[in-house]
């Protein structure tokens, strides 16, 4: 298991034991009547949850229905109440307005270790809060601090600040501990982060650590390390708060999502932090587990928004089109891929697999498997790999393993049927089985064994037997009309459908691995 994610699932046991004594969570939201969700629960098992889905499934409702549940220390009750954050329209004309509807949304908590409970509810004209039937009731109080791409201070906004006389500046050192965040994360490392601010304005700049000691402000920052350094500062701090944050991916690599969402586990760990975030991206779905994993999806007939159950292979073709996992397959060359393209004709369809699941790439040779294996194992990508070699290639397992042992990953290179190239184990398998083959290549079986011999005699002088196995795999495929890698495929596909011998072990391990894979 590959560094990251042997992390990663330490940091979900150790949330996972921590919340069940923790003395504050919201512990599920309820909403009736709202931007077209008829009736919706989502509940936050775990304390860092995603909100996943299409477009226009209903997550950024969720997640601004939670920034509702809490009075927030110092600020106005205005701030975060639905009226505010799920406006309406009522401009003078009546053809332009928002038509109100009745509109609930419920909150269950766990607060100072008791259970509590409240109700926002719309009437005709404004929201009122009820307490479900608890007398004397009040909205619990607890630190909050919401995020979306919209209110991610822009170039245009910080610009504006340029044109304060420098008179009105005022600065303020972001001290180290804010910045632990960031500092895992982010390739750099900082000399010192100063926000400068003007008014309700503010811009962050930063000096590098390191021989250039580059310094520059936001207008030089990625959006990606602007988000990230504005998000550390602002959450570090905190403690025991809500955090809540929209498009949680905007700017970030693919592994850099994968490392936040680490670090955002972490310093939910480390300072008792409430964490929900909505995304698109597959990469920050894989970084929380099963149970985190909140995926809406809006029904195209009735236009219900539903809570689906998690499911590793269904749901990410459902509420993505694709797969959001998919296993690689590499080996050594064409034929051997349409070897494995056979036998997964056949087990795709037993393990309830989509075709783009599994992707086979090839065109290299075994001396370069140790070199691919050490960098798949520097992007942590190995645990996402299968490894499969020609029946020759048997002496180089203890290599491969050791190649991925250095990357704390662990791998079982599994090996074609026989103990020579592909082509030798396809040969022997026609011959030995020519009745059944003549009828899948759709020829008699005679005209089979008699072109099979015209080719033995052609091949019979050739110095090398690898070479004479290749040259009678093609002659062959020419006389029938196809290409070598087709014949391996269909054979692939016929040994898959009647398991013998060394296709059998080769079929087992294979279903064995892909399996392991789907658990993980």
């Amino acid at each position: 298991m590959a560094l990251l994610e042997r992390e990663l699932r330490q940091v979900w046991e150790a949330l996972r034991s921590q919340n069940v004594h923790r003395a504050n969570s919201l512990v599920e939201v309820r909403i009736r009547g709202l931007r077209g969700i008829k009736d919706l629960r989502v509940p936050f098992d775990y304390p860092v949850s995603v909100l996943a889905g299409p477009n226009g499934c209903g997550k950024s409702t969720v997640l601004f229905a939670g920034a509702c549940a809490y009075r927030v220390p110092g600020r106005s009750v205005r701030d975060f109440a639905p009226a505010s954050l799920f406006p309406d329209f009522t401009g003078s004309a009546t053809a332009f307005q928002d038509s109100p509807s009745a509109t609930e949304i419920e909150f269950y908590y766990v607060h100072n270790g008791e259970r509590l409970s409240m109700r926002w509810r719309r009437g005709n004209k404004s929201w009122g809060r009820s307490y479900m039937g608890r007398k004397g009731g009040q909205q619990p109080e607890r630190p909050l601090y919401m995020r979306t791409l919209a209110n991610l201070t822009n170039p245009s906004e910080v610009r504006s600040i340029l044109q304060i006389a420098h008179r009105e500046l005022s600065t303020e050192s972001v001290t180290d501990d804010l910045l632990i965040f960031a500092h895992r994360i982010l390739p750099r490392r900082y000399r010192n982060l100063s926000r400068i601010t003007a008014k309700s304005r503010d811009l962050l700049f930063a000096e590098l650590e390191g021989p250039s000691q580059a310094k520059y402000s936001e207008f030089h920052m990625s959006s990606g390390e602007r988000a990230i350094l504005r998000i550390s500062k602002d959450i570090s701090g905190l403690h025991d708060a809500l955090i809540l944050i929209d498009e949680v991916e905007a700017g970030l690599h693919p592994y850099t999502q994968q490392q936040a969402m680490l670090e955002f586990q972490r310093i939910a760990l480390r300072n008792q932090l409430q964490i929900v975030v909505a995304s698109h991206s597959p990469v920050v779905l894989d970084s929380v587990p099963s149970e985190a994993r909140l995926f809406l999806n809006r029904d195209e007939d009735t236009a219900e928004v539903a809570l689906v159950k998690p499911y590793r292979d269904v749901l990410q073709k459902a509420l993505y089109g694709q797969s959001r996992d998919q296993l690689s397959i590499l080996c050594e060359d064409e034929v051997a891929e349409g070897l494995i393209r056979g036998f997964l004709d056949v087990l795709n369809v037993k393990l309830g697999l989509w075709h783009d699941d599994v992707v086979i790439g090839r065109d290299t040779g075994r001396d370069e498997f140790p070199g691919h294996i050490r960098t798949l194992g520097k992007f942590r990508k190995l645990n996402d790999f299968l490894v499969v070699l020609d029946g020759d290639s048997k002496d180089r397992e203890a290599t491969l393993i050791k190649a991925a042992s250095e990357y704390q990953a662990s791998i079982q290179p599994l090996f074609l049927p026989g103990d020579g190239p592909p082509e030798a184990w396809i040969w022997r398998i026609l011959e030995n089985h020519r009745d059944d083959y003549a009828e899948v290549l759709g020829i008699a079986a005679t005209d089979l064994e008699r072109r099979m011999r015209v080719i033995e005699q052609l091949v019979a002088g050739m110095i090398h037997q690898q070479d004479a196995n290749k040259v009678a795999a093609e002659e062959l495929a020419r006389d029938l009309d196809r290409t070598v890698p087709e014949i391996a495929r269909q054979v692939g596909q016929h040994e898959a459908q009647r398991p013998r011998g060394e296709a059998t072990v080769f079929l087992t391990q294979l279903q064995e691995q892909i399996s392991s894979w789907r658990q993980v």
